[in-house]
């Protein structure tokens, strides 16, 4: 199988590291989804000339788009804690997945596209809250399919994540399993920092939790649960996380 490295790896720069066989996403038994509240921070206002990060956002925006509005849509986002791989003006596949958690977070249709809904979302300062109240933690939020980084009860990062489809499959043995992300509170135990082969195709830096279910990087994270039990990221999200050490090994996890 074709190993596909992100531009912003190491691996783009130096030759693949030998990597640890370990399972792909195992499957646990089915868990309910909880929703959770979302809280409001200060609205974006205009502003005089030069002041981008309050520049109105008054334009239908979507994929392929550029310009000042895409700017300051970027930086709205990022100011929210929406995490956006860097403010360029280009509207691409990390603005959009921004948008997409953004409308997760607001209960809106998740089009990635910037419309009426979603600029009333920005203006109003949607965010998720946290479950948690002390410690730094990663949370997965299964009902919103949001992956955040929360420190102390403080949602810092906010990030747009699929996990388990809850739809039949056939696993390596052979026996029909149900694709779910089981709830509870966990802690990493192992990473590869490579793409790790398995039974079901190979993940990007996967940081594993619950048995074979890791969080990990994947070509595609749609805006629906679509994986068998892990909780995809985009590979420079991914990147991003081991950059940071927000899921360094021991690390706690709840998923909720």
């Amino acid at each position: 199988m074709e190993r596909m490295v992100s531009p912003r790896s190491p691996f783009a720069r130096n030759p693949l590291r030998t990597t640890l066989l370990g399972p792909a996403c195992a499957l646990a038994l089915s868990a309910a989804l909880l929703a959770s509240p979302v809280h409001a921070v200060p609205s974006v206002a205009s502003a005089p000339d030069g002041a981008s990060s309050a520049t109105a956002i008054t334009a239908q925006l979507r994929t392929g788009d550029s310009g000042a509005q895409v700017h300051a849509l970027q930086e709205r986002l990022s100011e929210l804690g929406y995490w956006i791989d860097g403010v360029d003006g280009e509207f691409g596949l990390h603005t959009e997945h921004a948008v997409l958690a953004l409308q997760k977070a607001a209960g809106i249709d998740r089009d990635g596209i910037v419309g009426p809904d979603t600029r009333s979302a920005l203006d109003e300062g949607t965010v998720p809250s946290a479950s948690t109240g002390s410690g730094s933690v990663v949370e997965i939020d299964l009902e919103r399919q949001l992956l955040l980084i929360v420190t102390d009860g403080e949602v810092q990062r906010v990030i747009h994540t699929s996990t388990g489809s809850g739809q039949p499959y056939e696993g390596s043995d052979g026996d029909e399993r149900i694709a779910t992300t089981p709830e509870g509170t966990y802690s990493v135990f192992r990473d590869v920092d490579a793409w790790d082969p398995g039974p079901y195709g190979a993940l990007y830096r996967p940081k594993y939790f619950n048995g074979g279910i890791a969080v990990h990087g994947y070509p595609s994270v749609p805006a629906r649960p679509a994986s068998k039990g892990c909780a995809r990221v985009s590979l420079a999200a991914m990147d991003w996380l081991w950059e940071q050490g927000h899921l360094n090994v021991h690390a706690t996890v709840v998923v909720r």
